[in-house]
């Protein structure tokens, strides 16, 4: 058996451990990544690490770092709170703020499952507390934190505009953020209207400062929202989220070195605050991807990679085998992570894009899209935390709701995403 099959087999293997026995894809990966290169490659040690990706590391390292100290020090709730008072009260614009709210903290640095845990919960109790569908909400979160997951200097955006910097392909950072924020503002509308939202305009919130009490139009007794303040802390952390668009988008600063420089600066200040702040990196995701990355540079070393975009193309029909990519990403990522599987499908599509006939723009976006929507199913870990957080309701029925919402998902988004945006022939 030639190399590039056993170290495909490998990688059937690593995800199929890591979704039925709960083990970190990533470790999985370093291990197959050794395992491969020596035994089947042949490569030395220094060739296996010669794939890890040192620049992606450090994005998420400083942004989950900095992260971790707004959410220490209070500013993500504050930021949710004022997004509530923003809309007066109005209950028909709570999904809505909570879909902001995610996509803005996906947007400027969170990990999409850190987001959707800060505000899943938020959103779930309103649902249970003034009559929303959780379904509704939960989706707006999911859908929110997607919809600003791929900015330049977002997490999900590093990795992607990293992978296609370093395999030379002509990506468009700007297409691939406004691609995935539109189609999930395109869902979330969809499931607005269907799953009840547009009835909600007729109740308003009262929301008043402490010691006051709140109401609603249809005479709901409901508490009063205390208000959180902004003190020093708050600001200056304000200021360095700030600091950080600013930076990366006029600047051309590294988004993963200038976090953790505004990071180390807050811890500085405040280091009482920020001192449990690096135990809550996500480490699990730091090894996720820095696993799976550097597996997939083994996979490009001997050959694997062009081995499998030459099967692709072998399809004979470039927009079939584009739509073949796509759903291979949505059903994959359904059941494992999202952020993984564009580590290494993104890679996959690279000798396939070498021919000219399909827009690497477009095929870009339409795998990202294609390979992270999908994470409303209850099996990833965004579609977990909505289906954890919960409140006052049958389990298993809801859990039924997020599977079947799940699969359509699955099997409408990879089509959608290849008409809109393979099809057309972009770049």
């Amino acid at each position: 058996m030639s190399a590039q099959l056993i170290s495909i087999l490998v990688l059937v293997v690593i995800f199929t451990l890591a979704t039925t026995r709960s083990i970190n894809m990533g470790a999985l990966a370093f291990a197959g990544a050794f395992l491969v290169g020596t035994l089947a490659g042949g490569l030395d040690t220094d060739g296996i690490f010669a794939g890890f990706p040192g620049d992606i590391f450090v994005v998420l390292v400083g942004v989950t770092y900095l992260f971790a100290i707004a959410r220490a020090n209070g500013t993500t709730d504050w930021l949710v709170a004022a997004a509530v008072r923003l809309v007066g009260g109005r209950i028909a614009l709570i999904p809505w703020v909570m879909f902001v709210v995610t996509g803005a903290l996906t947007a400027i640095g969170a990990v999409s499952p850190a987001a959707c845990a800060i505000v899943a919960p938020i959103a779930l109790g309103f649902a249970a507390r003034y009559k929303i569908s959780p379904l509704l909400m939960g989706a707006m979160v999911v859908h929110g934190a997607q919809g600003g997951g791929f900015s330049p200097i977002s997490v999900y955006g590093s990795i992607v505009n990293g992978i296609v910097d370093r395999n030379h392909i002509a990506g468009n950072p700007l297409v691939l953020f406004l691609a995935s924020l539109f189609m999930n503002l395109a869902i979330a509308a969809v499931l607005f209207v269907v799953l009840g939202g547009t009835k909600l305009r007729r109740r308003q919130l009262v929301t008043v400062g402490a010691g006051g009490s709140a109401e609603e139009t249809d005479d709901e007794p409901l508490p009063h929202e205390q208000r959180i303040p902004l003190d020093g802390p708050k600001i200056v952390t304000l200021t360095g989220l700030v600091a950080l668009v600013v930076g990366t988008l006029v600047f051309d600063l590294d988004p993963g070195l200038t976090a953790i420089t505004v990071a180390v600066l807050l811890s500085v200040v405040w280091p009482k605050t920020s001192r449990s702040a690096v135990s809550e990196i996500t480490w699990p995701t730091v090894l996720l991807i820095c696993g799976v990355l550097t597996y997939v540079a083994v996979l490009k070393e001997i050959g694997t990679i062009d081995y499998v975009g030459n099967a692709v193309t072998m399809v004979g029909i470039p927009l079939l085998a584009a739509l073949l990519l796509c759903y291979i990403g949505g059903i994959v990522s359904a059941f494992a992570s999202s952020v993984g599987l564009m580590g290494a499908l993104i890679p996959l599509a690279v000798p396939f894009l070498a021919q000219g006939t399909i827009g690497p723009v477009g095929m870009i976006a339409a795998l990202a899209v294609s390979a992270t929507m999908v994470d409303v199913s209850p099996f990833s870990t965004n579609g977990a935390l909505v289906l954890a957080n919960a409140k006052d309701i049958d389990r298993d029925k809801f859990f039924k709701q997020l599977l079947v919402y799940g699969a359509l998902v699955v099997a409408i988004v990879p089509l959608l995403a290849w008409l809109v945006f393979v099809v057309p022939n972009w770049g």
